[in-house]
């Protein structure tokens, strides 16, 4: 499961030119999930995100998260970030999961970051989206975690 966390001033989400999700402080997160992920991974990647330690806190230094701000989470569901390059110019998005299977464990994401008692807004799963955001610093992380061995 991957993510692009994306500290914000405000982000929003559009379907056919209708705002679905809009926040302002806050995270956009741009997550993928991939062929063999499972809720161990969501639960790991959303407790990350929720704590993740990306806002100034007084002195000005990165020490504070999402949380501890007040700020809310903008998910937007992105399967592109899964695809493999290695080859060619055309990107193979076969290690993306499939969607039977992503839609849930991004749900499961979405709740386990309402969980943390993080504010939530989002995309629609499988909708072509249209993301607006103002990066704030510019911050942006990219965090990963492998499903385990089993």
């Amino acid at each position: 499961m991957r993510a692009v966390v994306q500290r914000v001033s405000r982000a929003s989400v559009s379907v056919d030119g209708e705002t679905v999700g809009e926040i302002d402080h806050g995270l956009l997160v741009l997550l993928g999930v991939a062929e063999g992920d499972t809720e161990a991974e969501a639960a790991w990647l959303a407790h990350k995100v929720a704590n993740l330690r990306i806002f100034a806190d007084t002195e000005g230094r990165m020490n504070l998260s999402v949380k501890a701000t007040g700020g809310k989470v903008l998910v937007v569901s992105q399967f592109t970030l899964c695809a493999n390059t290695r080859k060619g110019f055309r990107p193979s998005f076969v290690p993306a999961a499939a969607p039977n299977v992503a839609e849930p464990l991004v749900e499961r994401f979405i709740a386990a970051v309402r969980g943390e008692r993080v504010a939530v807004e989002t995309g629609i799963f499988g909708a072509h989206m249209q993301v607006a955001l103002v990066n704030d610093g510019p911050v942006t992380i990219l965090l990963q975690r492998e499903p385990e061995e089993t």
